[in-house]
């Protein structure tokens, strides 16, 4: 009897998982495009190239959110996709957001 009052709700998540896919990380993106892109957008107020020392400057360089553990492709996805305080808003097509979340994952130190 229970197994008929639970499959109703299996077969709806299994059609809403089908209609609106979830993905765990943003899809691959170029670095070097990012970068380019980072440097176009963000370098007049980050630094945005590799740095190899901690730097504590506001704003936050792309080294240091890069090495942040809460750093990730889904976190820079959901931020770059947000509307922030004290920043331009910026609408970033989707290669390009995802080859600027590749460029930043891609300064995070091993």
């Amino acid at each position: 009897m229970l197994r008929w009052l639970i499959l109703p709700g299996i077969i709806g998540a299994v059609l809403l998982t089908a209609q609106f896919p979830f993905r765990a990380e943003p899809p691959e993106g170029d670095p070097a495009s990012g970068r380019a892109v980072a440097t176009r957008l963000c370098s007049s107020c980050h630094r945005v190239l590799p740095m190899t020392l901690d730097d504590k400057a506001d704003p936050a360089s792309f080294q240091s959110i890069a090495d942040q553990s809460s750093t990730t492709g889904i976190s820079l996805n959901v931020f770059l996709h947000s509307n922030h305080n004290h920043m331009p808003d910026f609408v970033l097509s989707s290669a390009e957001s995802n080859d600027l979340i590749a460029y930043i994952l891609s300064l995070k130190k091993k």
